[in-house]
């Protein structure tokens, strides 16, 4: 048997990358799986795969930035699984453009989805768990949004910093209920959003020249922090925000 067997796991941006592995991993670990992301294709590719696992894992495609899309998906993973007992904040998008360029939809976007998104979210989902008995939350924030900036990225570190302090107001809060919230912040990881970046070797050899561990992460090393942060082994663990970065910033 799997550390959440016979729990219920919501994941936003499955479709890809640190998503996908993050639903993977929870369904290894008996969770059955509601995966969520703006497009339908790539979500059946991490369905697919789980699937393929014997895991148990359906598609739920919505824009989380929409207070409207995100309530008709929680009612058919309510129809479909009975309701939700692990929450993943991970849908992000990251504009790269200097704050003097930037444009005000490429702001509002980045906030929309970065943060009102996982608000939308932890509100109502908090309310199911609630009447559940007690769940987990965890957000996919970005060391980005501790004592590392990130140049040309102003929307997006402003989301991430904001998502961080969500996370902890939201432990407090949401700790009545029995529900643990935590952030998860990565460092640079193999994905897809640096698989340009990565073939450059002056970029290659100025992140591992500041990463103690010597090497990019990996999707898994982000999915198994959840997995973790999400079993019974973290039941004293809520209000915090873990970097996943190899030590490139230890604060």
């Amino acid at each position: 048997m799997g550390e959440l067997d016979g729990k219920v796991a919501l994941i936003t941006g499955a479709g890809r990358g640190i998503g996908r592995a993050i639903a993977l991993a929870l369904a290894v670990e008996g969770a059955q799986v509601a995966a969520n992301d703006l497009t339908p294709v790539n979500l059946d590719e991490t369905v697919a795969a789980i699937q393929s696992a014997g895991g148990a894992a359906a598609s739920f495609p919505a824009d989380v930035a929409n207070k409207i899309a995100v309530q008709a998906m929680l009612e058919a993973v309510a129809e479909a699984y009975g309701g939700v007992d692990i929450l993943v904040n991970n849908a992000g998008v990251e504009p790269h453009a200097q704050l003097m360029d930037l444009g005000e939809w490429d702001w509002d976007r980045t906030l929309a989805v970065n943060l009102k998104g996982p608000f939308l979210l932890m509100q109502s989902v908090g309310r199911i768990m609630a009447a559940r008995g007690g769940g987990v939350i965890v957000n996919i924030a970005s060391i980005a949004g501790r004592a590392h900036g990130l140049k040309d990225r102003s929307a997006y570190v402003a989301s991430k910093m904001g998502l961080i302090g969500l996370t902890r107001e939201a432990a407090r809060e949401l700790a009545a209920y029995n529900i643990r919230v935590n952030a998860v912040c990565p460092g640079v990881i193999a994905t897809e959003m640096t698989a340009g970046l990565r073939k450059d070797p002056e970029m290659m050899a100025r992140w591992l020249a500041d990463i103690p561990s010597g090497r990019l992460g990996e999707v898994s090393d982000v999915a198994d922090v959840v997995v973790f942060l999400c079993s019974s082994a973290a039941a004293y663990i809520t209000g915090q925000a873990i970097n996943v970065d190899g030590g490139k910033v230890m604060s």
